[in-house]
């Protein structure tokens, strides 16, 4: 597609920046939840440049792992391989500025004490992002080869987002830790509900392009059922909590949730370009319903 018929609005995709306005978007809402009185700029600075650096990365990556006619690569792959030189370093700048805000201008915590030695030394946050990231990474190269939906790899990538985009408001708690992020209710719903979207596009991808009845029935319940089970544990959780802003997290989840639903229910009146660019908004869509429904 020439870049000079390329519609405004799938301009942010092409370059990979949905991914950190989502990112940004959510951080926002982790904020306001854990009720996080003083959050640095740098914050939401450090986690946009970390997150357009790995999007960039996979589609570089992407680019070397699969054939030319491969049909996973659509027109983002494009795009990047047209223009990879400057991706490259795009990539690099975008990592170099998110180190040096999560080293010089967030908690400690972030990264743990004593980690060049001492008999305490103890891991931060970004260890078990790290992990999850090279979980991914490695299953990214070990699927390439395969023509199923790597479900697993897609729960990795969105329990790393997730944790990730937790992690940078989390770090400012000073009475709780790393456990507690690890098992809250509101990190692994919206792991899964990042999870759900990228296997809602990845399937979007492949049944356009398969006549087999049986693949398409298969994906389709590996899609509706967990965002049937999810916006049901939104509720659940929902309707169990005293806190307002506690069930307005939860809300905002099961609306991306049913907005996922509906856009697979009518995915054959859109462009795969259009239903990348809807499932993005699907995400963004309850961020004002939120902070209404939070407000006092």
């Amino acid at each position: 597609m020439p870049e000079r018929r390329t519609p405004f609005w799938l301009w942010p995709n092409l370059l990979s920046l949905d991914a950190p306005l989502v990112a940004v978007v959510w951080l926002s809402l982790f904020a306001r939840v854990w009720r996080i009185d003083y959050h640095q700029w740098q914050a939401y600075g450090a986690l946009a440049c970390a997150v357009w650096a790995v999007y960039l990365i996979d589609r570089l990556l992407d680019l070397k792992l699969l054939d030319a006619g491969d049909a996973r690569l659509g027109s983002r792959h494009a795009f990047t391989a047209r223009h990879e030189p400057i991706m490259k370093r795009l990539a690099l700048a975008s990592l170099g500025i998110s180190t040096v805000l999560t080293l010089f201008f967030l908690p400690s915590e972030i990264i743990g004490q004593n980690l060049l030695g001492g008999a305490r030394a103890q891991f931060g946050y970004l260890f078990p992002g790290l992990v999850l990231l090279v979980a991914f990474f490695s299953m990214t190269v070990a699927s390439a080869g395969s023509s199923e939906i790597p479900h697993l790899r897609n729960l990795i990538a969105g329990l790393a987002f997730s944790y990730g985009t937790g992690m940078v408001a989390h770090v400012y708690i000073l009475t709780e830790g790393i456990h507690h992020l690890l098992l809250s209710r509101e990190m692994l719903c919206f792991g899964l509900l990042c999870a759900m979207n990228i296997s809602a596009i990845h399937f979007w991808e492949r049944s356009s392009a398969s006549r087999d009845r049986e693949f398409r029935a298969a994906h389709e319940l590996a899609l509706t059922l967990p965002l049937a089970l999810l916006g049901g544990a939104a509720i659940f959780f929902a309707l169990g909590s005293d806190e307002k802003i506690t069930r307005s997290f939860f809300y905002a989840i099961l609306i991306s949730a049913a907005l996922l639903f509906v856009l697979n229910r009518h995915r054959a009146r859109f462009s795969l370009d259009a239903l990348r660019v809807l499932a993005d908004l699907a995400m963004i869509v309850p961020l004002p319903v939120f902070f209404a429904l939070a407000a006092p």
